[in-house]
């Protein structure tokens, strides 16, 4: 919406309070609740019982969308009763595994106070606690059913050992007096106008239509607001952001920033990129989400970052930009900024807010790549947009949106669409005319043909969400804030490094003993796998009829007419179906599947398992593949460049190393021959050697000193004994010095097991 419009609506309604202030001061009286008009005449209930449509008495088996869902609607429930709920335990950790798989919300005086010492050692000053031990409660548990991951209540107790709020006071406790990102945005445009805090109150109520003194935040709150906007030196910290960008790039020369300073000589917009960043978008920048919805208050600057997913279905950080005014120019720069930082790279797809001077940036700046809307942020308007209008047939109605959503063809959507308007009424709703003229940018039959990442699904999309969330704070400075965001995307790394390594050191689990499942274990990462097994798994329940020699019609075999329709030219090794989820997502579908089955092929041919979906620890091992088993110097060769890059891998850290030294135990422990590398390290002396199942301990003990101290075994593969290693004469001088001594071992022991692959599995 063009800001003049804004200029003139909030003109009209300065000018509708000033009249009526301007009445009450002539009468000599405040503002009374008469004078609001028919606004005070509504019932007891609030605006979210109206708006609701669903029994606000929580019950087990009652389902959410996500744990914020749940949070919210707990929070409806508690505040209606007379208390407030914060989060308490959970199973899980967000961003590890599965994440966080359970979460209890319990009453805010739940558990006891604890005193703590302070840093002195002097016990805190005993303050008064309004927590009494309450046993209320809700407990919910995520479940992915069909792939649709969804949050349920497994335990409700709504029993207080304490008195309950009146409903005029219970809008006082601390967690209702909040301040929502929407309502600090126009507090701040409201101060930029001159007005006052009790006109601010006045017409924030006049605007969300509640009753005098009924706003979730009082007087005193904005106040801080505010005054915690003054605190800020806003000149003083953009030089500061200035000077750090220019210190990060001193330090490191692919560390990327650009910035404007307009004509006062203050920021106008900066945006950054690590080199870590820069790498990553080489490999997974094909589909990316550029997040607006953000501001920094203090600052009064748009706050857009640049993120996407990576081979492991883990989140990524690409860029970020600060942005001082929300026009299409300023979104432009931003677009064009962060191409440069990319080496000129565009996306195939991007994802946003639906804001039309993003758009009309996009089209200007990438007008080769598909741009769509996040159905979350469109889902999440609904409940303003229709849920008075609609009433009790709310449910009902965002039912049907949801189903239409995830049609599969065009034309079923444009007839599902126009039966929709017509069954609820909406012909001249704006919402829905608005909804319907951009479907192209959000509905997924219009969107299946692109490839989205997997960024579209609503377990993908709150995992991002809460990565973009850890970015977020108003109240930081701006060299704090860009501290944060390289302290994030390092804890970030770290984690996701320790993630994909356990990934690729534990075994996928078979489910159906198909070669072709095999096949794709052993080149797709963990995560892509698992899409591609879930597929593999349902492929069965389907028919596969042929039409001719390379059409096919597949359908479920509860259905008799319908199905998608496959080509499949083996000669080729050409595929293709009408569901399209291949170029959506980059996972072969069931359909698919089914015809590869029955048609005798056992395997996905490689162009059908995507680059961008593979483990590059599986692609390392098939650059080793062993010669044939007659090729001994072959075999050699190739186990010494794979024993190389498993010590320069495994060296890197610390957590590496142990995995490397237990795998390579595990395979050492396997050798049965009586000559094998296990028994020669014993030949020498076995109160001296070193038993391999201990490398690890010795390791964090002596470092990589425990290569060293192989010299006083044995060599494998000399054949003779009564010298040390060091005066070996197999040993050449270069594999005498400290990790080479290790790796002449492994190369050794390896060529005495007659294959790469046990050293493959271990990188």
């Amino acid at each position: 919406v063009p800001y003049s419009w804004h200029h003139q609506s909030m003109v009209e309604k300065m000018s509708e309070l000033s009249s009526i202030v301007k009445e009450t001061s002539d009468n000599g009286t405040d503002l009374s609740p008469d004078d609001i008009g028919t606004i005070e005449e509504m019932p007891e209930d609030t605006i979210l019982s109206r708006q609701t449509s669903v029994n606000l008495v929580p019950f087990i088996g009652q389902r959410f969308v996500s744990q914020d869902a749940a949070y919210e609607f707990y929070c409806s429930y508690a505040k209606q009763c007379g208390f407030s709920i914060r989060r308490h335990r959970t199973r899980g950790k967000d961003g590890v595994g599965k994440g966080i798989t359970r979460r209890d919300f319990t009453c805010h005086r739940g558990g006891y106070p604890q005193l703590k010492p302070s840093d002195d050692g002097k016990m805190q000053r005993n303050r008064k606690s309004s927590r009494c031990g309450c046993q209320a409660y809700m407990r919910i548990v995520k479940r992915a059913d069909f792939d649709v991951p969804e949050w349920r209540i497994t335990g409700f107790s709504n029993v207080h050992n304490h008195e309950l709020l009146k409903s005029h006071d219970v809008q006082l406790l601390p967690a209702y007096c909040t301040i929502s990102a929407d309502d600090k945005s126009r507090i701040c445009m409201f101060a930029k106008a001159g007005m006052s805090v009790r006109q601010m109150l006045r017409l924030m109520e006049l605007e969300k239509g509640v009753k005098l003194g009924c706003l979730p935040f009082t007087e005193i709150d904005i106040r801080n607001l505010l005054q915690s906007f003054r605190n800020v030196d806003r000149d003083n910290d953009s030089m500061d952001l200035l000077a750090m960008c220019k210190d990060k790039k001193d330090k490191d020369p692919n560390f990327k920033y650009h910035f404007e300073i307009d004509s006062h000589n203050r920021l106008e917009c900066i945006a950054w990129s690590y080199a870590s960043s820069i790498r990553s978008y080489e490999l997974f920048g094909d589909s990316i989400i550029f997040d607006t919805t953000h501001r920094l208050d203090a600052y009064d600057m748009l706050l857009g970052i640049w993120v996407g997913v990576d081979n492991h279905g883990m989140n990524c950080f690409f860029g970020c930009a600060l942005l001082r005014d929300e026009n299409v120019q300023s979104f432009s720069w931003a677009l064009k900024t962060f191409l440069g930082f990319m080496n000129g790279k565009a996306p195939e797809t991007i994802l946003t807010d639906q804001n039309m001077w993003l758009k009309e940036a996009i089209a200007n700046e990438m007008p080769r790549t598909k741009h769509a809307f996040c159905i979350w942020h469109i889902i999440a308007k609904f409940s303003d947009w229709f849920s008075v209008l609609l009433g009790s047939e709310y449910d009902k109605w965002k039912a049907e949106f949801h189903r239409l959503y995830n049609l599969q063809t065009v034309e079923d959507f444009e007839v599902g669409w126009r039966e929709m308007v017509d069954t609820y009424g909406l012909h001249g709703n704006k919402h829905t005319v608005s909804l319907y003229a951009l479907r192209t940018f959000w509905a997924l039959p219009f969107l299946r043909c692109y490839f989205f990442a997997g960024m579209t699904s609503t377990f993908q999309s709150e995992s991002i969400n809460a990565y973009i969330q850890r970015f977020l704070s108003a109240q930081a400075l701006l060299d704090n804030f860009i501290e944060q965001v390289a302290a994030v995307i390092d804890t970030k790394d770290v984690a996701g490094s320790k993630q994909k390594m356990r990934r690729r050191v534990y075994k996928v689990s078979l489910k159906t003993g198909s070669p072709i499942e095999s096949h794709a274990a052993s080149v797709l990462t963990p995560y892509a796998f698992c899409k591609l097994q879930e597929e593999l798994v349902m492929a069965p329940q389907y028919a596969s009829l042929m039409v001719d020699e390379n059409y096919f019609i597949v359908r479920h075999h509860t259905e008799l007419d319908g199905g998608h329709k496959v080509i499949w030219m083996p000669h080729e090794e050409f595929i293709d179906c009408s569901c399209h989820q291949f170029e959506f997502s980059g996972i072969v579908c069931r359909h698919v599947l089914r015809v590869l089955s029955t048609n005798n092929c056992f395997h996905i041919p490689d162009q059908y398992l995507p680059f961008r979906w593979r483990d590059v620890g599986s692609s390392v091992s098939k650059t080793f593949q062993s010669p044939t088993s007659g090729d001994r110097a072959g075999k050699a060769q190739v186990l010494h460049s794979m024993v190389s890059t498993l010590m320069s891998e495994s060296t890197e850290t610390e957590e590496r190393l142990d995995i490397a030294c237990d795998q390579i135990a595990m395979v050492l422990s396997q050798v049965e021959d009586s000559d094998g590398i296990v028994q020669s390290f014993n030949a020498g002396n076995p109160h001296e050697s070193i038993a391999l199942g201990k490398l690890k301990e010795r390791g964090q003990r002596d470092g990589f000193d425990i290569y060293r101290k192989l010299r006083c075994c044995s060599v494998p593969c000399c054949g003779q004994f009564g010298h040390d290693a060091a005066d070996c004469p197999m040993m050449g001088a270069d594999e005498l010095n400290g990790d080479g001594l290790g790796l002449f071992w492994l190369k050794a022991s390896a060529e005495r097991l007659g294959g790469a692959d046990q050293i493959s599995f271990a990188l």
